[in-house]
């Protein structure tokens, strides 16, 4: 494996190819904005741009910040009175649309992410935000006041547009039932974003902070399971206690939700995140990751166990398959994960796997693909598919030791002990 070449081949490819990700303000879209490339060609997604941004930022050197900040504003330009905002906007609608559908997903808590990390970027100055900020509370409040059980955790409100597109964990599953660790890691960074940015405006934000610390305790009272070592979704869909109940009165259920132990690779966002301890992660890595009958494979990370009876590889389009498939992204969060922990060769090892797969997809096709098989490293389908695949950049400048951008360049946490 000649990580070297590789990496040199992925940029090139990278620097012909990223314009394609460019796009100028048409119709709803009032900023320019970016785009995952291939059938997303026209389309501004929400963890997507975010993501997309970071692996940009990586190699472009000319001023990229109007199309940076463009993603922001034009999700901000479309929040309703509610506080959702869409999960997709097209310059002739956006999906959903709130005016003809209820309780549906809104847009994955990565915006103030992507604010933050843009502000940090530009020399931490936040004044681009000062006058958005406020939508921007008004959509995690939104999660807030409609999105969140009386154990702490978020749910989604259905299985539209997660973002892992099939997870079991949601996928076909009854509204509103879903405590997912992905939408519950996601949202703690997203809390952390907001204390960071309202900071640098002067504004108070004791209240998400400390919402920030309920739901990181609340993460790991519900979602770590002591027996396998490993973070997982939970439950939410339980009757309510009906005291009046004979066969139930003498022992009603004491338990609030029911832990999920299905093997899905978001649960190491509990690593990206910096909710695990330190001893969780060990358990997590040694005893989940490096299984090679698990997660581990040749190219990365499986994205379900291949343990689970759900396990397959398959092109599909709406919904995209997250039921084992090598991703990009996944194998980037990951890799994040290990690094926080401190597990250095554990990342390389992922990090040079990535960046080989992106390597022979161009050399071979010409071109980069959504997902790919764990054992073959073959494309599975959507030719031309950019995105986060080039945060394979960010891996290979970190395995070079050289300067990797990341997408938490502003923040200092550092993970418990």
């Amino acid at each position: 494996m000649n990580t070297t070449a590789d990496y040199d081949r992925i940029l090139d490819y990278a620097r012909k190819n990223y314009i394609k990700m460019f796009r100028e303000p048409e119709g709803l879209l009032k900023h320019k904005f970016l785009v995952p490339g291939s059938c997303y060609s026209n389309c501004l997604w929400d963890w997507d741009s975010w993501l997309a941004d970071v692996a940009l930022r990586q190699f472009v050197t000319d001023d990229i910040s109007d199309y940076e900040k463009g993603c922001i504003l034009n999700y901000l330009d479309n929040i309703d009175p509610a506080g959702r905002i869409p999960i997709v906007i097209l310059p002739d609608y956006t999906m959903p649309d709130f005016k003809t559908v209820e309780n549906t997903n809104i847009h994955k808590p990565c915006l103030a992410q992507h604010a933050a990390f843009i502000t940090k970027i530009d020399d931490g100055d936040p004044r681009w935000l000062a006058p958005w900020f406020d939508r921007l509370l008004d959509f995690f409040m939104y999660y807030y006041r409609n999105c969140r059980h009386s154990t702490g955790l978020y749910f989604w409100n259905n299985d539209y547009a997660i973002g892992v597109d099939n997870d079991p964990c949601t996928f076909y599953r009854p509204p509103r039932s879903s405590g997912s660790i992905f939408l519950n890691c996601m949202m703690y960074m997203e809390l952390r974003a907001i204390c960071w940015l309202g900071e640098h405006l002067n504004r108070d934000v004791t209240f998400f902070r400390q919402e920030a610390d309920s739901l990181k305790k609340a993460v790991r009272s519900c979602c770590y399971d002591e027996k396998d070592g490993f973070y997982y979704s939970v439950d939410l869909n339980l009757l309510p206690v009906d005291k009046n109940c004979f066969l139930h009165c003498g022992a009603p259920r004491n338990w609030d939700f029911l832990i999920q132990r299905i093997g899905s690779w978001s649960g190491f966002l509990a690593m990206w995140s910096g909710i695990a301890t330190r001893g969780q992660a060990e358990r997590m890595v040694r005893e989940n990751l490096l299984d090679p009958g698990s997660f581990w494979a040749s190219y990365g990370v499986r994205t379900l166990s291949k343990y689970e009876k759900m396990y397959q590889i398959k092109p599909t389009n709406n919904p995209s398959c997250w039921l084992g498939p090598v991703w990009g992204i996944s194998n980037y969060f990951v890799f994040r994960g290990l690094i926080k922990y401190g597990y250095t060769a554990e990342a390389e090892e992922l990090a040079a796997k990535t960046v080989s797969l992106f390597s022979h997809d161009i050399k071979s096709c010409g071109e980069m693909h959504e997902y790919y098989h764990p054992e073959t490293g073959e494309p599975v389908i959507n030719s031309g598919f950019q995105n986060w695949n080039l945060l394979a950049l960010n891996m290979g400048a970190w395995l070079a030791r050289a300067n990797a951008v990341t997408e938490e360049n502003w923040n200092k946490e550092e993970p418990d002990e």
